[in-house]
C-alpha cells in the first residue's frame, strides 16, 4: 500500500490526546489537489465538525496552484470529508456524549488520492505537555547516549 504523506499536524499532537484514528477521503476541486501534491497545505489550525451527519474540515489552508488562473480555489473554504455512515455515527457519539474533539492530523497520496487522518482527541492540560516534552528529552538522551560507541 504505497502512503505518500504531504503533512503532519504536529500542533495536534502536541495540544491534544489523540484516542481513535480514522481514514477520511477530501471533496477536492483540480487545482486543490495539485496544489496539495505540490505539498502547500497546511493543518495547523484546522479541525473538523459534523452537521447533518456529514463531516467538514474547516481552516485547512491549500495555497492557490500557480497556473490555476481564474479557475484557482478559495484557499480557506470548508471541506466536506468522505466516511460511511457507520464511522460517522460512532465520531458523532464520542463527541456527544464524551467530549471529544475532531482533530485531523495528516494528509497523505493513497492510490492517486487524497485522503486525510483524523483523530478523536480530548485537550491536553498544561501539566500534561510539560510531562511529552520531558518524555521525548528522556527518549532524545537515551538515544544519544545508545550511539555513542566507548
Amino acid at each position: 500500500m504505497e502512503r505518500k504523506v504531504i503533512t503532519t499536524n504536529r500542533k495536534a499532537f502536541h495540544d491534544f490526546l489523540i484516542f481513535d484514528k480514522f481514514e477520511a477521503g477530501i471533496v477536492l476541486t483540480g487545482t486543490e489537489i495539485k496544489s496539495i501534491r505540490k505539498s502547500a497545505i497546511n493543518l495547523k489550525d484546522s479541525f473538523c465538525r459534523i452537521d447533518d451527519n456529514e463531516i467538514f474540515l474547516y481552516n485547512c489552508h491549500i495555497s492557490p496552484y500557480e497556473q490555476g488562473n481564474r479557475f484557482n480555489h478559495v484557499a480557506e473554504r470548508t471541506r466536506k470529508l468522505l466516511l460511511t455512515k457507520k464511522e460517522i455515527l460512532k465520531i458523532q457519539s464520542k463527541v456527544k456524549q464524551d467530549g471529544y474533539t475532531i482533530v485531523p492530523l495528516e494528509v497523505y497520496i493513497q492510490k492517486g488520492f487524497a485522503k486525510v487522518q483524523i483523530g478523536l482527541a480530548k485537550g491536553k492540560k498544561l501539566h500534561d505537555k510539560r510531562e511529552t516534552l520531558a518524555k521525548k528529552d528522556q527518549q532524545r538522551e537515551m538515544d544519544r547516549a545508545s550511539k555513542i560507541k566507548w
